[in-house]
């Protein structure tokens, strides 16, 4: 495994806040140094190979990382407005708490808590409770704001309205015949991609089911245990929709493909971070005893078969984690490949471009790669 620290290593000694080698998005498009979600992923990620290593560079690189954006005092984040009213904008407020709790100077990390927290206090709500996943996509939910927002989000005063927030998705965007979770969701049914029926998107994206199963486990774990039924009903949810994905698993690599259960569709390939994203949360699960100890297996399955298939040495010496979508929604912007509109087809899930060592592929395969040095030192 000398080549995943190699890898990562390799990764942090290119980066900067203004020139994240891992956000490809911001390389390609050239876009603005702000706080944003695909940074947080990685320093989350950088921080758990601290834990799992005690190597402290881990945690220097990501408390520098995330001090770049900090006021001296830390009521003022770069590049971040509550009135955007973005749950991808809380993601990176994750680590605030790690370094709240371990820094003597730590006014700096609670006002910045404090100023996300001001953003969910007034984001807007759909009628059955949940947040809109943005200011500008309202009466929507998808399965990514639930990763981004509630392992931040849950405490013992909002431990009820987490758990209200996965029940409704629960009710609302499982499909009950296969058990696996659809994109997202219109309460009011207007938008072009939302069924009229049922106000749900159309098809099974991996990376958006493998953000709802770390939304889970992430939550879970923060989650105080004497608020039994939320803590164990949390915990069935991750279970079923663990089991039912590994229905859809391709059966020789074990990996997920981008429409996850298209298998054989022409198109539809098998893609790194949904995958990576589901294999951490089989072993999190596992380690936390929210699943059985020999899910830890299927998740380690997962990842090794990551490693053996998409994570590449070149000829220069260097790794590359390959086949990661660049991105996928639903509505808003045009689509960045060829296929326009983001309506939740098959079409579109597979038209958005494939690259390589993007954030949203590397920071899931290094969380569960810290689970795999978290079960050695056992």
């Amino acid at each position: 495994m000398n080549e995943i620290i190699k890898f990562v290593d390799s990764l942090m000694e290119k980066s900067t806040p203004d020139t994240p080698a891992w956000n490809i998005e911001h390389v390609l498009e050239g876009k603005e140094t702000k706080w944003n979600y695909i940074d947080g992923c990685m320093i989350k990620a950088i921080l758990d190979l601290h834990y799992a290593t005690g190597d402290k560079k881990y945690y220097d690189f990501a408390k520098g990382y995330i001090d770049f954006f900090l006021s001296e005092t830390g009521d003022k984040i770069l590049g971040y407005s509550v009135e955007e009213y973005n749950c991808d904008n809380i993601n990176m407020g994750k680590v605030l708490f790690d370094f709240r709790n371990r820094e003597s100077d730590d006014k700096k990390y609670k006002n910045a808590i404090a100023l996300l927290g001001r953003q969910l206090q007034t984001q807007p709500r759909i009628n059955a409770g949940n947040f809109w996943h943005k200011n500008i996509y309202p009466n929507q939910v998808w399965l990514d704001g639930l990763y981004m927002v509630q392992p931040f989000y849950v405490s013992a005063d909002t431990y009820q309205d987490v758990f209200k927030q996965f029940k409704n998705v629960y009710e609302i965007m499982r499909c009950k015949k296969t058990g696996l979770y659809f994109h997202g969701y219109d309460e009011s049914r207007e938008m072009f991609w939302a069924d009229k029926d049922t106000g749900l998107s159309r098809n099974f994206w991996t990376r958006s089911i493998g953000w709802f199963t770390m939304a889970l486990v992430d939550t879970a774990e923060r989650l105080n245990k004497q608020f039994l039924y939320e803590y164990e009903t949390l915990q069935k949810y991750l279970k079923e929709v663990l089991d039912a994905l590994l229905k859809v698993a391709d059966p020789e690599t074990k990996m997920f493909y981008q429409v996850t259960n298209e298998a054989g569709r022409v198109g539809n390939y098998l893609e790194t971070s949904g995958s990576c994203a589901i294999a951490y949360s089989f072993m999190k699960g596992a380690r936390l005893g929210f699943l059985p100890s020999y899910y830890f297996d299927y998740g380690k399955e997962i990842f090794d078969s990551v490693a053996a298939h998409k994570l590449v040495l070149g000829t220069d010496g260097i790794f590359t984690l390959k086949d990661i979508c660049l991105v996928a929604g639903l509505g808003g912007m045009p689509g960045k490949g060829d296929y326009q509109p983001r309506d939740g087809t098959f079409e579109y899930y597979i038209s958005e471009p494939r690259v390589d060592n993007d954030a949203k592929g590397v920071a899931p395969f290094l969380f569960a790669y810290a689970e795999i040095l978290r079960k050695g030192k056992k």
